[in-house]
């Protein structure tokens, strides 16, 4: 056997074990889900999709409460004077 024939058949191997890895972790992933698991806000509210169907998909989350609202707004009221 050739060095190159040698050199292909190593590369093959290495990717069809590199794959064969990745559909074992992620069957393995898919599988697995704690009875403790508790879904993200955004899961729960859901995604949409872009209007023309060209853009990524984006979740509903909503904004949270700002801890720091009501300090920007005092500070907002005093740069107006």
């Amino acid at each position: 056997m050739s060095s190159k024939a040698m050199i292909y058949a190593g590369i093959a191997i290495g990717v069809a074990a590199l794959a064969a890895a990745v559909v074992y972790g992620t069957d393995n992933q898919q599988n697995f889900v704690r009875d403790d698991a508790v879904l993200a806000p955004a899961a729960e509210q859901g995604s949409f999709s872009s209007p023309s169907g060209m853009g990524a998909e984006l979740n509903k989350e909503q904004w949270h409460e700002d801890p720091f609202g009501d300090i920007a707004q005092k500070v907002r009221e005093e740069a107006g004077r």
